[in-house]
């Protein structure tokens, strides 16, 4: 039995991409941790199935028209939707459906770690990073700053370092620094305050 043959590719391309494309793009959506891909299989059948089941209607009516024979460029760009970009779609309007209030209050949130919520939302923060050995340190996180996301562990890098007077007020930024890198092995805990812009 040949795995090349075109009608076994056909079957493979049809219940399988679509549904490794919806994983993919629901991974980068919610960082989690990350199965195999040889342990996905099933899963990718699975969402490849909720993809047509989805745009069924759509199928239909392309299959009982005469697209194939009349348009059949229309007909491919169609199906190249349907297999490609319609997954995406699923899923960006699945994390907008799990983002909404109501959905929240009734199911688990789909972000697995706080840290991967806050740091997600891309918002501009006075962070002071308390050390396991006691000490604290003091910086900008903002457009420049970078934060790590599941599965990797815990870093973050703030674009600028400042000087914390004797009371953990924020009194001025260093000078000639390009900011500080927070290893996760080295943190205790993360207080963060919002930037007011007057």
């Amino acid at each position: 039995m040949n795995i090349w043959e075109l009608d076994k590719l056909y079957l493979f391309i049809l219940f399988v991409v679509p549904g490794f494309i919806a994983l993919k793009t629901y991974e980068l959506c919610f960082p989690n941790i990350q199965k195999d891909s040889s342990k996905q299989l099933i899963d990718a059948a699975t969402y490849s199935c909720v993809n047509y089941a989805f745009m069924f209607i759509f199928i239909r009516w392309v299959e009982m028209s005469e697209m194939q024979t009349q348009s059949p460029n229309l007909y491919v760009l169609f199906y190249f939707f349907v297999i490609f970009i319609s997954p995406i779609l699923l899923v960006l309007s699945w994390r907008k459906v799990r983002s909404t209030n109501l959905v929240q209050s009734k199911a688990p949130h789909p972000t697995g770690k706080p840290w991967d919520y806050v740091f997600s939302k891309r918002e501009p923060y006075w962070v002071k990073v308390t050390l396991k050995d006691g000490k604290i340190l003091g910086g900008l996180y903002s457009s420049k700053s970078f934060a790590s996301s599941n599965p990797e562990p815990e870093q973050i890098y703030l674009e600028q370092t400042w000087v914390l007077d004797k009371d953990g007020a924020f009194e001025r930024a260093k000078n000639d620094t390009a900011g500080i890198l927070i290893l996760s092995a080295e943190i205790s805990h993360v207080e963060l305050r919002k930037v007011k812009y007057d």
